[in-house]
């Protein structure tokens, strides 16, 4: 685990399966929102006075700087042209979506799991996946179902497993054979 969480620190990507994952994608969201704010605040001072200088924070060499690549670039003569902006605000909602997608699996939304006939489903939360255990080896035909669902053999788990998602809990339904015993 120690050698996992040193790769994710050391990651730009942030992945689900990192423990600090809520935390960096709130700061990420963070930062793209004011992101979003400054140049919104650059785009509209430009508007209003036809030059960056005088932009807060902004210093004068920086100002003159930024006003010859506005007057250079043919995006609508504005520091921040739309397309940047659509695509930070993009950026905003898929990290949006992303935290509320976790925020839902660390909710155990997922249950515990379940037993069914031969063996058991375990949501293992700690791992972020979920794991199929069969209490004998599951014939060709419920190897194919679950390979065909994004289900890997994990020997050192003795199971058959996947990240632990909502993608993941929707191939869980398409395997007829192994739904709780009480459905």
């Amino acid at each position: 685990m120690t050698e996992n969480k040193e790769k994710w620190e050391n990651s730009r990507i942030i992945s689900s399966d990192d423990p600090d994952a809520l935390e960096k994608l709130r700061k990420k969201l963070e930062s793209l929102q004011k992101q979003q704010e400054y140049m919104k605040r650059a785009n509209a001072y430009y508007k209003k006075h036809q030059t960056m200088q005088g932009f807060e924070g902004m210093n004068d060499a920086t100002a003159v700087h930024m006003d010859s690549y506005i007057q250079l670039n043919y995006y609508g003569k504005k520091p921040f042209p739309s397309f940047q902006l659509e695509n930070n605000n993009a950026n905003i909602r898929r990290i949006k979506e992303r935290i509320a997608g976790l925020e839902k699996r660390d909710s155990a939304a997922f249950g515990e799991g379940w037993a069914f006939p031969g063996g058991s489903v375990v949501m293992n939360a700690e791992e972020n996946r979920i794991q199929v255990l069969f209490d004998e080896k599951p014939d060709e035909e419920m190897r194919g179902a679950l390979k065909s669902n994004g289900f890997k053999w994990a020997p050192s788990k003795n199971a058959w497993q996947r990240q632990l998602n909502e993608n993941g809990i929707r191939a869980l339904r398409r395997i007829a054979r192994i739904q709780p015993e009480n459905a």
